[in-house]
């Protein structure tokens, strides 16, 4: 054999071997800011990782307050340093002005899935795609021999029939606090909104010596719940049912509650855009994912299907047509986007 077929031999055998030695250059990660905990594990197990077995994408979880990663994500838009894909926000926030600002607008990314029937009209929007409903509502710890438990707000307010620490909600989004307080002091829930500021802050001076937890962040809430540092709660739902999970003796009314939800969100100038969308496709085109979250978490998914796909438990832990007709409220949310400044201002004079 002539030395230079050897030669071409070995050559192309150290590329041979050079190529499959070589280390595949990993995917770029999407980074997703969320509020921490139980909520986090239940999107990772659910959605995070199937996402990444089956497209090798990696997602990078960050973990914030509310309140932080709307001050984060508008710094970096600010700056131009932009290294968030995604943020979690809150259904209300996200049909805000200020949210518009600093996210990318989705209308056409949403086209092909608005005519998917199993999806909520409302399932993929401007401001982002819907993740889940779910309720802030009056949690309670159940102690053994009660004869009773609290199901309204004024309950929350009952100091001697319900003996025990409080929990309220404590960032940038007060109304919820506001109007419990308003339910508590009588005013009827189709005359809830507007908010009456004065009404519902001279209430809560009638309650604020017995807070022994302002909470922050849902797993704050989870953390004071279980290291028994409060007995009443104005907590997520999707957090209670966390907790109920781990077998703590927790219970929840649906006598006391508002409708809220989480939409996924787009940062302007996110660096992996294209991965982010593709995130939140996996999101809305698979039933199952959406399922598998909210069984945890005794959430609403955006897909019927995924509803059907739910365990029967979970379902029945879940708000009857009758308790959504006759007790659970849907927040005005134009107005209190509208009034943010004053509430925030007003709140933080307040709390402090």
């Amino acid at each position: 054999m002539k030395i230079s077929n050897i030669f071409g031999l070995t050559m192309s055998l150290v590329i041979s071997l050079a190529t499959v030695h070589r280390p595949a250059l990993a995917a770029e990660p999407v980074v997703i800011a969320s509020t921490g905990g139980a909520y986090d594990r239940a999107l990772k197990e659910a959605w995070f990782d199937p996402f990444t077995a089956e497209t090798g994408i990696p997602v990078t979880i960050v973990s914030a307050t509310n309140a932080e990663m709307r001050t984060k994500a508008s710094a970096m838009v600010k700056s131009g340093n932009v290294t968030w894909d995604l943020y979690l926000e809150g259904e209300i926030q996200a049909a805000s002005e200020a949210h518009r600002l600093v996210t990318e607008d989705l209308t056409a990314f949403c086209l092909p899935f608005s005519t998917k029937a199993d999806l909520a009209k409302n399932a993929c929007a401007a401001g982002g795609a819907l993740v889940q409903s779910t309720a802030t509502l009056l949690a309670y710890r159940l102690k053994e021999g009660a004869t009773r438990h609290p199901r309204t707000w004024a309950d929350m307010w009952d100091t001697k029939s319900f003996p025990g620490g409080r929990a309220f909600p404590n960032f940038d989004d007060p109304w919820r606090v506001l109007a419990a307080a308003l339910l508590a002091d009588g005013v009827e829930r189709d005359k809830l909104f507007p908010l009456d500021l004065d009404r519902g802050f001279a209430k809560l001076d009638k309650i604020r010596d017995e807070v022994t937890v302002w909470w922050k962040t849902g797993d704050q809430s989870v953390q004071g719940f279980r290291n028994e540092e409060y007995d009443l709660g104005q907590i997520w739902l999707t957090r209670a049912r966390a907790m109920k999970n781990d077998a703590l003796p927790i219970g929840w009314s649906y006598e006391a509650s508002f409708l809220v939800g989480d939409r996924v969100a787009l940062v302007k100038g996110a660096p992996h855009r294209d991965n982010a969308l593709k995130l939140i496709a996996y999101w809305l085109d698979n039933p199952s994912v959406q399922a598998k979250a909210c069984d945890v978490l005794s959430c609403t998914p955006p897909s019927t299907e995924a509803l059907a796909l739910m365990s029967e438990a979970t379902r029945q832990s879940m708000p009857t047509a009758e308790d959504i007709r006759n007790h659970v409220i849907i927040p005005d949310a134009a107005w209190i986007n509208a009034n943010s400044a004053t509430l925030l201002q007003r709140w933080n004079s307040w709390v402090r």
